[in-house]
């Protein structure tokens, strides 16, 4: 079933093939939203597939965020991470 979602991250509508019916997704998003766990609730999805019903972040999107991490290593306070900006979007507040 082809699902598309706004990411939260780039605002960018992406679509992904996700192998459930739609009865399926109704059923488990029931559940998501009763309280279970999303890994539990969509138990026979992977966790890309899963990320991206959250987020609506792809895979290759998530790649590029964590290549713009960098660990900064602060000998008093511990290891800390600093987050480039990413790309040409603003990133002020996720889209809903």
């Amino acid at each position: 079933m082809l699902i598309t979602k706004r990411s939260i991250f780039t605002h960018d509508l992406n679509t992904m093939d996700i192998p459930i019916t739609p009865e399926e997704l109704i059923e488990c998003q029931r559940k998501w939203e009763d309280g279970t766990l999303i890994q539990e609730a969509y138990s026979q999805l992977n966790a890309d597939q899963r990320e991206f019903l959250m987020t609506g972040a792809t895979p290759e999107e998530w790649d590029k965020i964590f290549r713009k991490m960098e660990i900064v290593d602060n000998l008093e306070d511990g290891p800390l991470v600093e987050i480039a900006a990413l790309g040409d979007h603003d990133y002020d507040e996720p889209a809903f």
